[in-house]
């Protein structure tokens, strides 16, 4: 039995309406003295307390028809209220949004891309639009029936370089089991702060959430087993450019690995890297894919090499 469309199961639910619903009442004597944000609890009980909270703080509600501010105002017997009733950020989440993609490769099953740094691959929260499920909804109308359009692994927000994306259902199972396998090579480049062993090595440690700073993942016991190979490529002052193969996937695997052996990566503030030579954004690129078609499972190489502001940090240290 097919899975229903994105937009079918959008289209059953008040909000997710492209247009926004006005609704206006007159506070009733028992609402005398009330929180204006409990007056609209009452008045829309299909959104909650927050989001209205946040339609008060963006200016969609009037009292008396005077915009109102403040969610602890009290209101009056008599006055008017009046909200639109914009939909929430997350409700926004998985619309089409038409956006650039770098195709590097295409056919009925598979999509290759290049993605930029800067580009937030699914939406979570602060980042709700403009991410690339939005430009897969966009690209192909069968992303709309695919779990995360699509996405079968990820690259944090400000990595750059190749990732792919099944085009329908059994090429997203296909792809997911090769990952779990460990059947896809992924190979990235790293420019991290300190000194490597000349020699390759590996870095086994289990990953999970820090239990301290939640936004963070660490080497934690009990976390998921983990495993980076590690060559060094160059080394210069203070600086070593680094190729990493990913034997597992886990969140921030590469950047946290590395870290917890004394080499963040540059301009990584989460794990302790600062900018350098240039960059901006964390020292890291997916430059490498190799995997088997997930229809035909024929052989399949990408290389993809590194944006100009990479490129610029990576030859400093190879020409020192």
């Amino acid at each position: 039995m097919p899975l229903p469309s994105v937009e079918a199961l959008l289209a059953d639910d008040p909000e997710f309406e492209d247009t926004p619903d006005t609704r206006c009442a007159v506070v009733t004597a028992a609402q005398h003295g009330q929180r204006l944000d409990k007056t609209l609890v009452a008045l829309a009980p299909e959104f909650s307390r927050s989001h209205l909270q946040q339609l008060i703080d963006k200016g969609h509600v009037q009292v008396g028809g005077v915009v109102a501010h403040a969610a602890s105002r009290r209101v009056k017997a008599g006055q008017t209220v009046q909200v639109v009733l914009a939909p929430t950020e997350e409700s926004l989440a998985f619309r089409p949004q038409t956006m650039a993609l770098a195709v590097m490769f295409e056919d009925e099953h598979l999509l290759v891309l290049d993605k930029p740094a800067g580009l937030v691959v699914h939406p979570a929260p602060g980042n709700w639009s403009g991410t690339l499920l939005n430009g897969l909804l966009a690209h192909h109308a069968a992303a709309a029936t695919l779990p995360r359009a699509g996405i079968v692994h990820r690259l944090d927000k400000d990595t750059s370089g190749v990732m792919m994306v099944g085009k329908t259902l059994s090429a997203v199972t296909a792809l997911t089991r090769a990952i779990a396998a460990r059947q896809v090579h992924r190979r990235y480049l790293a420019i991290a702060l300190g000194h490597a062993p000349a020699a390759e090595f590996s870095i086994e440690a289990p990953v999970g959430r820090d239990p301290v700073v939640r936004v963070r993942m660490a080497v934690v016991n009990g976390g998921r087993a983990s495993r980076t190979d590690v060559r060094r490529v160059a080394e210069s002052g203070a600086y070593t450019a680094l190729s990493c193969t990913l034997h597992s996937g886990r969140t921030h695997q590469i950047r946290v690995h590395l870290a917890s052996r004394g080499l963040p990566l540059v301009a990584d503030a989460l794990y302790g890297g600062k900018p350098a030579l240039g960059l901006q954004r964390q020292a890291l690129h997916a430059t490498e894919l190799r995997l088997q078609h997930p229809s035909s499972g024929a052989p399949l190489a990408f290389e993809c090499p590194p944006p100009a502001d990479f490129a610029v940090a990576w030859s400093q240290l190879l020409l020192r």
